[in-house]
């Protein structure tokens, strides 16, 4: 008997063990590599996905915890928070090597599909998780507040 699961929109019924880590099956199964492996324990971020919307970590999420579940990847979020967020992501140039961005992005969207005014407390907390080895997180900060700025002004674009 396989797990079912719906990723991106997509159902699956998926044959592996209960105890393969979300990341693996999103990656090498479903072959949707935007979501990253960086540390395997769940402290930097780079595998953050979306479950019911909320950020979670795919690396230490066995596929049987979240069996019958919605599941988003980067490749999957359309809301007008993520558009947001890459919108802003793009404005000021958060990516230098790239590798956390998934992850960064992921975590910011959820921020602001809850909170479309996050003070640097609630941008610290929301991110906090979510760790950038070429440090950009001056840009990251930036880019969130611009993307809060343009969900309030009534669009990503604003």
């Amino acid at each position: 008997m396989g797990i079912s699961v719906t990723i991106n929109g997509q159902p699956y019924d998926l044959e592996v063990p209960k105890d393969t880590p979300l990341l693996w099956v999103i990656r090498d199964n479903l072959k949707l590599t935007g979501t990253k492996f960086g540390c395997g324990l769940a402290q930097c971020g780079a595998c953050t996905v979306h479950l019911a919307g909320q950020p979670i970590r795919s690396c230490v999420t066995p596929i049987s915890a979240v069996a019958g579940q919605e599941i988003r990847t980067i490749e999957g979020i359309e809301s007008v928070a993520a558009h947001a967020v890459q919108t802003a992501w793009e404005k000021f140039e958060v990516p230098q090597c790239g590798y956390c961005q998934s992850g960064q992005i992921m975590a910011a969207a959820a921020l602001l599909a809850t909170n479309s005014s996050p003070s640097d407390t609630d941008i610290d907390a929301a991110m906090s998780g979510n760790i950038c080895r070429c440090a950009t997180y001056v840009r990251i900060k930036s880019a969130i507040k611009e993307a809060a700025k343009n969900i309030q002004a009534g669009g990503s674009n604003a």
